[in-house]
């Protein structure tokens, strides 16, 4: 019976898929094989339903007779006594256990076996996924070769989606001959791919093929069918498709697993994309690229699907995966969408069931198909922390499980994939083939649309702040000394009333360590009174309150990386007005986030170590460099983006923020002249006694976190940096905003 109103679904991400001999698995990888715990936190978000593992390759990978069913008996017990319904996956992208694959007529066979005895060992279960994706995971493993066996044709291709549509059928017979009344939910990954004039051909094959495995589990692939024909030439027999019409297993939910990147454009102009690697299909050669960053029409989104598997199958739907791995405001504002999107589809009569958070966990790898570990990308819950970090995703699913809409002032501005930021090749392709010049680089609309974010100092950090706020579509108010002092307290009140801020970011303040020694009493009234002003003026809006702090609040005994619960003892006049800001903002302000961190560098400063370090470096002269003092070194768009996110999240208390590594600044500038390609030899490795600083400074004053370290290598930040400065600078630079006119902007 179709629900009063839409379901919260949820979701981790189970895949097990296998590289060559190795064995990819993310329910290890996110930790979740370790956290039973982890079940409570999903109950806590008021879903209904939980799509969970009962993986083949986990339980039985030597066989039933061999079978492990400890941890899923565990598991699936605790969400029983929580009220939540199963829906249970036994193939997540995988092809078995090793001794079968893709490509072997009995895989369909030996998941029937296990699927029978998953059914008999939990006969009170009645949701079924058997094998989640055939369609994309014969793509990724048949088509493109990503996952073993690696094929690369339409014959393997075809033949994989033939065997897993199979092997749905048999496990669902085998599980009905337990369970009557067992549901099938059917997943695939859908979308919609539009294309250039000349590649239409291309796009409505693709359009045709998101389909197939629905259309052979329903029956009805035949010679009437659009891809009759292109399954002949890949060598099916009409045999195999008769077998589909002869034992039809139509979904009882359609799944559908809908993304950003699920809707594709296909251009011949290959000459428009410089950098992307080209793909084809024996006949023309085209890039296949995201439909959001060139169609002047966007994406088409999750609509017009609902109403495709509506009209095509008459059989509930249920979006059985929504995520985007973006930034947090963006995560939310997709899944908001997606969820809207679906309520519309119910007011239209189609029976959409629910929407399924996803991942829950997040997942690892998928910036690189999976084929390795990869980096990880936060989903609902962050599991760089122990236990996983409640993101903001949190309190806007529980509104949305309890039929609330959540007020955010970010959830008013679009996505990204409705500003012109999206167009990232600078030009907008029409369906008809007209072209349109764009500048995504454009000044942003200047409006009161929402709520802006207060952004105090317009030095490297409030800059670099106002600047990633505009390419994330956060309205900001950035202000300067000239226009806020934040150490008297009657300009910030006025400032505050009259902006309505709904956070304060401060990255005002001395910066002048070794000034700091003859400046006390202007260093502290910038850094602590100011601090602690502004911490006033937030608490008494009840409104979030970020403020910066260093890692030279510690005197550098401790030897190995400082966390948040160490004893700070500063050992320089600038440190000690760290310290005492820390003190001031959280007794005034018990909920403000602090954030430590250390040794700047960036591409939007000409004045950071590293770039004046490779400038002298590359001007062939001498770069003198402490080499007894070690620092974790930190990217300021890494520290900007993590900032903003843990703002959102509501995340309080001192955190530490620092790219994850330690170097002694000799070191740093070593390592930097060699990935950007610029001669060593003029390092000069010094004592930092030579050096000729008035401040004292720590020998060792590395960050390291107790609460989760959430910004990447080192290695990988200075990457980011070289490929960053050698292009050019794609956000507009942010201005100060008068204060006898002050002004909100807002990507748009």
């Amino acid at each position: 019976m179709k629900p009063s109103r839409l379901q919260l679904w949820g979701g981790t991400d189970s895949t097990v898929n296998r590289v060559g001999d190795r064995y990819i698995d993310q329910i290890a990888l996110t930790g979740h094989d370790r956290r039973i715990e982890d079940l409570d936190l999903f109950a806590d978000l008021g879903v209904s339903a939980l799509r969970y593992p009962v993986l083949w390759e986990r339980v039985a990978p030597a066989g039933i007779e061999n079978a492990d069913w400890s941890w899923a008996d565990r598991r699936l017990e605790r969400v029983r006594e929580l009220g939540i319904e199963p829906i249970v996956g036994l193939v997540h992208h995988g092809s078995g256990p090793p001794h079968t694959s893709l490509q072997d007529p009995s895989f369909a066979e030996g998941l029937a076996a296990f699927a029978r005895a998953v059914a008999e060992r939990y006969p009170w279960i009645t949701h079924y996924t058997p094998v989640n994706e055939p369609l994309t995971t014969a793509r990724f493993s048949g088509l493109y070769g990503h996952w073993y066996p690696h094929g690369r044709d339409d014959a393997t291709f075809v033949r994989m989606v033939l065997t897993q549509c199979r092997a749905v059928v048999l496990a669902m017979d085998a599980i009905r001959a337990v369970r009557p009344d067992a549901i099938l939910v059917q997943t695939d990954d859908l979308g919609t791919t539009f294309s250039t004039p000349a590649l239409r051909y291309q796009a409505d094959h693709e359009n045709h093929r998101h389909w197939l495995a629905f259309d052979l589990l329903a029956g009805r692939v035949g010679p009437d069918h659009p891809l009759w024909e292109f399954l002949m030439k890949a060598g099916t027999q009409p045999a195999d498709l008769a077998w589909f019409r002869d034992h039809p297993c139509l979904p009882d939910i359609v799944g559908i697993n809908h993304y950003l990147s699920s809707d594709r454009y296909l251009d011949e102009h290959l000459e428009r994309y410089p950098g992307e690697t080209p793909g084809g299909n024996g006949q023309d050669r085209y890039v296949d690229v995201l439909a959001a960053r060139v169609r002047a029409e966007g994406h088409a989104g999750a609509a017009p699907l609902l109403r495709t598997a509506w009209e095509r199958y008459r059989r509930p739907i249920a979006i059985t995966e929504a995520h985007n791995g973006c930034t947090r405001e963006e995560q939310m504002r997709w899944f908001l969408e997606v969820w809207n999107t679906a309520n519309r589809a119910r007011d239209e009569g189609i029976d959409v069931r629910a929407v399924t958070a996803w991942s829950l966990l997040g997942v690892y790898g998928w910036d690189q198909l999976v084929t390795d570990n990869g980096s990880y990308e936060p989903g609902v819950f962050d599991v760089r922390s122990s236990p996983p970090r409640a993101t903001a995703m949190v309190p806007l699913l529980r509104s949305l499980a309890r039929g609330e809409t959540l007020v955010h002032p970010l959830l008013d501005v679009p996505g990204w994939w409705h500003r012109d930021v999206r167009f990232e090749h600078r030009f907008a392709l029409h369906d008809d083939g007209r072209v349109d010049d764009v500048d995504p680089d454009r000044p942003a609309m200047r409006a009161a649309l929402a709520r802006p974010l207060l952004i105090t100092g317009t030095g490297t950090l409030g800059r670099a702040t106002a600047r990633l706020c505009e390419l994330r579509g956060i309205p900001y108010c950035l202000l300067g000394r000239r226009e806020m002092d934040i150490a008297i307290p009657g300009t910030v009140r006025a400032v505050m009333e009259k902006v309505r801020p709904w956070a304060v970011v401060n990255t005002a303040g001395y910066v002048r360590v070794d000034d700091a020694e003859g400046d006390a009493e202007r260093c502290f009234r910038e850094n602590t009174l100011g601090a602690g002003i502004l911490a006033a003026a937030a608490a008494d809006r009840n409104i979030p309150f970020v403020t910066f702090s260093s890692d030279l609040v510690f005197d550098g005994h401790k030897g190995s990386p400082y966390v948040e619960s160490d004893r700070p003892a500063p050992v320089s006049v600038y440190g000690a007005s760290k310290r005492a800001a820390e003190e001031e903002v959280l007794s005034i302000h018990p909920s403000a986030l602090v954030i430590r961190t250390s040794a700047f560098f960036g591409p939007w400063d000409e004045y950071n170590f590293v770039t004046i370090a490779l400038r002298t470096l590359a001007a062939g002269e001498t770069f003198a460099a402490a080499a007894d003092q070690i620092v974790s070194p930190t990217y300021v768009p890494d520290l900007v983006n993590a900032t903003l996110d843990l703002l959102i999240d509501g995340e309080t208390g001192i955190r530490h923020l620092a790219n994850d590594g330690a170097v002694s600044w000799a070191d740093l500038a070593a390592i930097a002249a060699q990935r950007a390609g610029v001669p060593a030899a003029g390092i000069r490795a010094v004592p930092a006694a030579q050096m000729g600083q008035p401040a004292m400074k720590p020998r060792y004053s590395a960050l390291g976190t107790e609460r989760g370290q959430i910004l990447r290598p080192l290695s990988e930040a200075l990457n980011a940096w070289i490929e960053t400065t050698a292009g050019a600078s794609r956000a507009e630079e942010p201005v100060t905003r008068g204060d006898d006119a002050i002004r909100i902007t807002s990507a748009g």
